[in-house]
């Protein structure tokens, strides 16, 4: 009996072939495995810091900044690295700005009176005392995101009451506190 070996050795040249190119990164877009890798990290990096950007702009009623998603068009490290610097960047001072908030001392005296910023007792949670409907109307994105105030941070609890003063309620949601701290 004759067996025809021809088409075996083809299949083997040409997984060979393909395990080669694999291995040198030809295969991936030209670039190295370890450049894709960096390029990879590099990208999720970018989504991390533009996720906290936009954390903080909406926390702090700010519009959110325009993506480019530029890091999704390119692979090359230097621009990719570029990218991220800028949205880092951003983040950084995002947060330091949410974390002076207007009215800050007012909010502290207001705190120092109520209760400990992770107070889960109901009918108030936090350390400004918001009630449920306080928060859904003042922190409807942190409500949905984290339940209720005791599980913010405080400079989100802050910008919260923020939101209600500069709708009109000014300190009036702390009556006795805001009294006792010279706010009203």
């Amino acid at each position: 009996m004759i067996v025809n070996r021809q088409p075996a050795r083809g299949l083997l040249l040409a997984l060979t072939t393909s395990l080669a190119l694999s291995a040198s990164g030809v295969a991936s877009g030209g670039l190295p495995s370890d450049a894709t890798a960096a390029a990879d990290r590099l990208a999720e990096s970018i989504k991390k810091y533009r996720a906290d950007a936009w954390h903080w702009q909406r926390v702090m009623d700010k519009r959110r900044s325009k993506p480019s998603f530029a890091e999704r068009r390119t692979n090359d490290l230097e621009r990719l690295t570029a990218i991220r610097d800028r949205w880092q960047r951003r983040a950084s001072r995002l947060r330091v700005r949410a974390h002076h908030p207007p009215h800050q001392a007012a909010w502290l005296c207001i705190h120092q009176q109520e209760g400990s910023w992770k107070d889960p007792h109901a009918p108030y949670w936090g350390g400004l005392q918001m009630s449920r409907s306080f928060q859904r109307t003042y922190g409807r994105y942190l409500f949905r995101l984290k339940g209720t105030a005791n599980h913010w941070t405080p400079a989100e609890q802050m910008w919260t009451a923020e939101r209600a003063h500069q709708s009109g309620a000014g300190f009036y949601p702390w009556p006795n506190t805001a009294a006792a701290c010279g706010l009203l």
